[in-house]
């Protein structure tokens, strides 16, 4: 289900914790297997739970209680938009209006092409560099001007 290279990320991150507590690196394995098949199916989370000897309730619970778990397929980049107040006040909503208008999609939609899904998303821990998205969980892109968005719709449609 997952290759050599991910289930020696996983055996890693259980190798941190107590060896009967190797569900403790839940989060973890969901992350490194989206990192491969890029979402999150069922079979995937239940070839994770059965690999961390944990009911794979357990598993569904963690990877629907947080929103850096991907459940259906996406776009090639997933644009996520702090839309939470702090960041609103700041430009946050502009922002994510210009991304909207840019794409041509709303927010939990994919553009046609299969390149961009946008989301909203709670707090990022960064309100002072608002408005701030993230794309693909990895990278923070603060200060989203309309010409920063712009740049970063350029760079990654490259």
């Amino acid at each position: 289900m997952l290759s050599p290279e991910s289930l020696t990320k996983i055996d890693r991150e259980i190798a941190k914790y107590p060896i009967d507590q190797k569900q403790s690196a839940v989060m973890s394995a969901l992350a490194i297997a989206q990192d491969e098949k890029g979402w999150l199916s069922n079979e995937v989370m239940d070839f994770v739970a059965k690999y961390l000897e944990m009911a794979p309730v357990a598993v569904y619970e963690v990877a629907t209680f947080y929103n850096m778990y991907n459940l259906e397929p996406l776009g090639k980049y997933k644009i996520t938009v702090c839309t939470n107040l702090p960041c609103a006040l700041s430009g946050g909503n502009d922002a994510a209006g210009y991304l909207k208008q840019k794409l041509g999609v709303d927010f939990n939609q994919t553009t046609n092409d299969g390149q961009f899904t946008l989301k909203e998303g709670e707090c990022m821990g960064s309100c002072g560099d608002a408005p701030v998205f993230l794309v693909n969980n990895k990278r923070m892109c603060s200060f989203m001007t309309n010409d920063a968005i712009d740049q970063l719709l350029e760079e990654l449609n490259k």
